[in-house]
């Protein structure tokens, strides 16, 4: 079987067979050749005749009358064509005088003609009469040769024109195949990917066949293993269901003690409530002992750089029962220069002599000073209404004692921070007796008869104007400040931020008697809510918590500078409200039908902490220094009449 040749080597066959065909160029012109030339380019060509003939002296007009005989052309070479000899030629309209000069003599037998004389004119025209005859034959002969060649190049087209069509068939024929064989490229390729791809699976499937074997081995040792414990899991159940039959009579001999324990416990539940109930009804009676309004008095401790007073100033007489009994009594000592006696010596200094229920020297700390107030703060958890500030002259440490010194030193801390963390420990531990507790405080000062909240922060802090004291509700004898934050808290970090807060906003002025005073009442309350869900108790009661302002006189205490009147209104403010709660008291120990709460905003805030049903607790605050002994006889004077007085007994606020 013959072999099958490609579509391009049969054309070359083809190209190759078919070339003898096309002849040797000829040098006579083609249709339409640029090349043509008429009898006109003959004449030129005998231009270098007449210019012999004219250079003579021969006329120039029988050249004119000559034939023109037709023009000699070259074909160009056509590619395709073999190569046929070179004849020189120039391009212009000369080029015909040099192929007539170079055929002349061959057509006159290999003679070069004589040349005539110019006189013979004659004999020259006969002459070129020869030529153009000979001219004439030549061009009928290069006419059939033309015709020959111009029905090869006939044929040589429709051979072209046929071969044209092979080539654009096989071209056709070609692409095609260029594009299966692109195709089965693609495909070869994909097919390679694919192969890889199963090839990368197959190895894939095979590890996690090996790690599939593996694993199986290991859930065979597993199962193995299990079926050796589930045998001893088997003995042991057979062993521990001979116990169990034992354990039942146990469990229903312990199911017979577990009521009576339920029953003893229900009985010793309510035992323990009638004792929690007695212990309230008793820490209210021993603080009803000790008087429903209580005076303690604090002497804060000399500072750096403040003279120290004389021995005698201050004395702190012992009890009854001698050194061993807590103080609760004070001497000052007070010299007038202007009094004399008649020998002209200065006059004894006069003692002033005052008795209070607990007596605090200079030396006592922040704990000994709670200690002795925290049964009467917790008083509030069983629904009393509970009050303690601090009175005072300016820089006698009425603040120090309620909110503490800076730095958060735990040794400094001031009643307001150690109440609140007594309170949180104690509701802790009756949790565990069902009582559940919910503390709200809040902060607020009155500064010149306006209140102002002291938790404000944003836009509202420092607007007192919005803050009016109003009923909580139709009826209701709660009171409640408008517009002021009432913030749960319920651990001790919360607190300290709040006063933290509230140190910041508080109004305070520089003053003859201190740097930085006080000239507003703050008052911290803390509402206390609980619970006792299993037998339908409650009770709630508040927690006052207030430092006044300096107490000092318009005189001592005035500032002087541009805001001396500023000062004096607001120390006229201070002794107006302090003036109003001695008032309160009195009528409140006096049982007076009118108690002016309402001349003050202080005490008609703390309305409900002042009336018969609280209990009250006031520290007065004085300063160990002589230059300030008339101030301290005030305080001290002030806080006697309120010892002396006696409010009827406390009711607690259940329901």
């Amino acid at each position: 079987m013959e072999p099958q040749r490609s579509p391009l080597l049969e054309v070359k066959g083809n190209i190759e067979v078919k070339r003898p065909l096309v002849k040797a160029p000829s040098r006579l012109p083609l249709p339409g050749s640029r090349f043509k030339r008429g009898p006109d380019q003959m004449e030129d060509a005998l231009e270098p005749e007449k210019k012999r003939t004219r250079g003579l002296g021969t006329a120039p007009k029988i050249a004119t009358s000559r034939p023109r005989a037709p023009a000699l052309t070259t074909v160009p070479q056509t590619q395709g064509q073999t190569a046929a000899p070179k004849v020189p030629k120039k391009t212009g309209p000369r080029c015909s005088t040099a192929i007539a000069t170079a055929a002349a003599p061959s057509m006159l037998g290999g003679k070069k003609p004589s040349k005539r004389p110019a006189w013979d004119l004659k004999g020259q025209l006969c002459d070129l009469t020869a030529e153009l005859k000979c001219y004439r034959e030549r061009t009928q002969t290069l006419d059939q040769e033309n015709q020959q060649l111009r029905d090869q190049l006939r044929e040589a087209q429709q051979q072209a024109t046929v071969l044209g069509a092979e080539r654009r068939t096989l071209e056709g024929e070609l692409a095609r195949v260029q594009a299966q064989a692109e195709q089965g490229q693609q495909e070869l390729g994909n097919l390679s990917a694919r192969v890889l791809e199963l090839e990368e699976r197959l190895g894939t499937q095979e590890s996690l066949v090996q790690e599939l074997q593996k694993e199986q081995l290991g859930l065979q040792e597993e199962r193995r293993g299990l079926a050796t414990r589930l045998e001893e899991q088997e003995r042991r159940l057979q062993t521990s269901e001979a116990a169990l039959s034992g354990s039942q009579a146990e469990v229903a001999s312990l199911r017979q003690e577990t009521v009576a324990q339920a029953a003893l416990l229900a009985e010793r539940g309510e035992r323990l409530h009638g004792l929690e109930m007695e212990r309230r009804r008793l820490h209210n009676q021993l603080q009803e002992l000790k008087g429903n309004i209580r005076v303690f008095c604090r002497v804060r401790p000399v500072l750096p750089g403040e003279p120290t007073p004389s021995p005698g100033f201050l004395l702190f007489p012992s009890g009854p029962g001698g050194p061993s009994d807590l103080p609760t009594r004070l001497s000052l000592s007070r010299s007038d220069e202007r009094r004399g006696t008649l020998s002209g010596a200065p006059a004894p200094p006069t003692r002033h002599d005052f008795s209070f229920d607990r007596v605090f020297p200079p030396g006592s700390g922040q704990d000994e000073v709670f200690e002795e107030i925290a049964m009467l703060v917790q008083s509030a958890l069983d629904g009393y209404p509970v009050c303690i500030f601090a009175y005072g002259q300016t820089g006698s440490g009425k603040t120090f004692t309620m909110e503490g010194g800076p730095g958060g030193d735990p040794q400094v801390e001031g009643l307001i921070p150690r109440a609140l963390r007594h309170l949180f420990s104690i509701a802790q531990e009756l949790g565990g007796q069902g009582w559940t507790y919910s503390f709200v405080a809040s902060y607020v000062e009155i500064y010149n008869e306006t209140v102002r909240d002291l938790l404000a922060t944003g836009t509202r802090k420092g607007q007192g104007g919005e803050c009016e004291i109003r009923r909580a509700g139709p009826g209701s004898e709660e009171l409640t400040v408008t517009n002021a934050r009432y913030v749960p808290v319920s651990c001790e970090k919360e607190v300290e931020a709040l006063l933290h807060l509230a140190r910041q906003n508080r109004a305070v002025a520089r003053t003859a008697q201190n740097e930085r005073s006080s000239r507003s009442h703050s008052v911290f309350q803390l509402q206390i809510s609980g619970e006792h869900a299993a037998r339908g108790l409650q009770c709630g009661a508040p927690l006052s918590l207030v430092d006044l302002a300096g107490s000092e006189r318009l005189d001592p205490g005035l500032a002087l500078g541009p805001g001396e009147r500023e000062r004096l209104r607001e120390t006229q403010a201070i002794n107006s409200s302090l003036s109003t709660l001695g008032l309160v008291i009195m009528a409140l120990s006096n049982k007076e039908s009118h108690v002016p709460y309402r001349n003050s905003k202080l005490t008609y805030l703390l309305q409900n902490s002042l009336g018969g049903s609280a209990k009250m607790l006031m520290f007065v605050n004085i300063s160990p220094l002589e230059e300030n002994v008339s101030e301290s006889l005030n305080s001290l004077r002030f806080a006697s009449k309120v010892n002396q007085c006696v409010i009827g007994t406390a009711q607690a606020n259940r329901k």
